[in-house]
Formats: C-alpha cells, structure tokens, sequence
C-alpha cells in the first residue's frame, strides 16, 4: 500500500528536500504540501493523507494547534511532528495534542523513511524512554488535559492488571521489561495494552504515557 504524505514546513527548501526522498520511495507519494498550521488543516482535509509531516514553529497558526485540529477531524490521518531540539517542549505539546511521535530535523533520511512507515501502521516513533524524559522535562509546566473527575472516570474503566500495565508504560518501560516485571508473556503484555488503549480512546503508546502523566499516576520527578 502506498503511504501517502502531507509535508508542512514553512522553508520551502526543506519541503523540497523531503519531497525528493520520498519520490524516491516505491511505497511513498508526496500529495501535497503547506506552509502553515492553517493550510495544513485545510490541505489535510482535501487530501486526506494517511501521514502528515508536520513542522511546529510557523506563522499564523503553529503545528501545535494545527495537529490537534487534524487529530479532531481526520481521526484516519497520523501526525509526526518535527521538531529542532530533541527535548523540544514543542515536542511534548504536540504528543499532548495526538501527534504519534517526533522527528529531529536533522535526522538522517533512512530515519526519516522508517518514521513514517511506523506512524502509518500505527505505532508510535518515540521510544518509550524518550517520552518519559519529555514528559520529566516539561509536564510540570503545562496544565494537566483531563480533568480529575474525566481522569478518574476513565481509569475506573481498567482491571487492575490493566491499570499495573499502564504505570509501567508510564515509566518508560518496554513490553519486554513489562512482561519480566509484572511476570507475564510478551503477547499477555501487548493484549493488555491494546485494551487499554481501546478503553481510554487513546491512539498509541505515546498517548498512554502522556494519560498516565496527566492523571497523575506517575509524577515527574
């Protein structure tokens, strides 16, 4: 299946730099590009792209703002956001708005290339351990997502290995460690994942860590 990619940026070079590597590539099409968060919206809803690459610092409406609006009306349209620092607080505030995952502008193209095909099967890009250190670094400065009592509601919703599950993805740990931890399979670890996700309506791994957060199950250090 071909990954169709939306590239939003506000240097048209670099635009043109990804678009480059990504016609080179037998299961990528480049359908479009935007210079601003707002353009993005209205690009993303036109097209309908299955990844958008989405820059955060650009005038008029940021990639912030821009991701949770797609996020809201294009549910389908995963959003990898990039970013220039690897513990940008633009970063965290985008995972916080439903992006699956950041890139670093500087990354190497074959990085770049493998992002986009785990957002588009619907993982997340960041490793486990750098969001927990996003979230140690910048939690604190942001106002908490969910409500207590919305928090509180949902987390009702989980089993208590569920909820054992879900702390431990909260901490950074792999499904790996997980199962080693809690003294279960691999596949018991992923199951009970899945059923997380599915009832807390989160989109992936980096959601869950960004809820544990939120709710306060884990606190930054």
């Amino acid at each position: 299946m071909t990954i169709r990619v939306l590239l939003v940026d506000d240097e048209p070079l670099l635009r043109m730099a990804f678009t480059m590597v990504l016609d080179a590539q037998p299961d990528m099409e480049p359908v479009g590009e935007a210079a601003d968060g707002a353009e993005a919206v209205r690009r993303t809803l036109a097209l309908r792209p299955d990844v958008v690459l989405m820059d955060v610092r650009m005038p008029g409406m940021d990639g912030i703002e821009a991701t949770g609006r797609i996020v809201g009306s294009c549910p389908e349209t995963r959003v990898l956001i990039l970013t220039t620092f690897d513990l940008d607080e633009y970063a965290f505030a985008g995972l916080r708005a439903g992006a699956s995952g950041f890139l670093l502008k500087n990354a190497l193209p074959e990085e770049l290339l493998a992002a986009i095909r785990s957002v588009a099967a619907g993982d997340a890009v960041v490793a486990p351990r750098i969001t927990r250190r996003l979230l140690e670094n910048f939690a604190h400065r942001l106002p908490a997502g969910n409500s207590a009592a919305d928090g509180d509601e949902r987390l009702a919703r989980l089993t208590a290995r569920e909820r054992e599950v879900l702390v431990e993805v909260g901490r950074g740990l792999s499904n790996t460690e997980i199962a080693a931890g809690l003294h279960l399979a691999e596949a018991t670890v992923k199951t009970h994942l899945s059923r997380i996700l599915v009832k807390l309506g989160l989109r992936d791994r980096v959601q869950a860590v960004v809820f544990a957060y939120e709710t306060r199950l884990i606190r930054p250090s």
